[in-house]
């Protein structure tokens, strides 16, 4: 075999090897457009997260592939809503920590997709799907509270919440609930996040720990539904998500201005 052949040989392994590569490419533009809604003025941040729900969901659909109702609809907007978020994270930093932030952005977002692209074929995790639903609706929380002054909470909530709606529903089909009955569950779950939120926002709690504890909340609401689907007694999952809810609300209190 002549050093030509064996090169593309080589090549050829490597590509089958990895899979899906596009997904590397969409990571890196919506991060891009990430990096640069931290260093642009307010206008061109909406234009940059507006490109970002456009190419992220979009290709999303591209790289994760056709619809298959068994795995629910929500798995093709978290990677765009992902992207959102982290832009509006990251204009909480520093121009320096911004400037590394960057590439752990991009594997931040490939993550996310690469989970969901694996979750059909059983391939990965489901705790860690629940768990990057959790870190979009902190970084979504946290960057609209620092975007928006706190006594605009009325504002604030409502963005919340809308940014939260995509991960809601996902949660919910990750609990085997789809169309209509999904949407239900989705609707209660912000509900319940809107009461929680509009509680933080009056207590006004300093740096990130009210987004700390909606997104706390937001776990935990997903956790009691999920127990109450698989058949646990009404009174074991109030106790034990009861007594999650109350740490968080001890500790929002310990950590209000004086």
């Amino acid at each position: 075999m002549t050093s030509t052949g064996a090169s593309r040989e080589r090549a050829t392994t490597a590509r089958r090897r990895f899979e899906h590569p596009q997904a590397i490419v969409l990571a890196l533009v919506v991060a891009g457009l990430a990096v640069y809604g931290w260093l642009a003025p307010p206008f061109w941040v909406a234009v940059a997260i507006a490109a970002q729900l456009v190419v992220g969901g979009l290709g999303a659909v591209w790289v994760i592939g056709p619809i298959n109702v068994r795995f629910g609809f929500a798995r093709y907007g978290t990677f765009a809503v992902a992207g959102v978020a982290f832009t509006l994270l990251g204009r909480l930093l520093a121009p320096l920590a911004q400037i590394a932030a960057g590439p752990a952005v991009a594997l931040l977002l490939f993550g996310v997709l690469w989970l969901e692209i694996r979750l059909p074929e059983g391939r990965s995790p489901r705790l860690a799907v629940d768990l990057s639903l959790v870190a979009i609706v902190f970084a979504a929380a946290a960057g609209v509270a620092a975007t928006f002054p706190s006594s605009a909470w009325p504002p604030t909530v409502v963005l919340v919440v809308i940014a939260a709606a995509i991960p809601a529903m996902r949660a919910a089909e990750l609990r085997g609930r789809y169309g209509v009955e999904a949407v239900g569950q989705a609707v209660l779950h912000l509900l319940a996040m809107a009461q929680l939120g509009v509680g933080l926002a009056l207590l006004h709690l300093p740096g990130v720990v009210g987004s700390a504890i909606l997104a706390l909340g937001f776990h935990a609401w997903a956790g009691a539904a999920e127990a109450l689907d698989t058949g646990a007694r009404s009174r074991a999952v109030i106790i034990e998500f009861g007594s999650l809810a109350l740490l968080g609300l001890l500790v929002a209190l310990l950590l209000r201005p004086a």
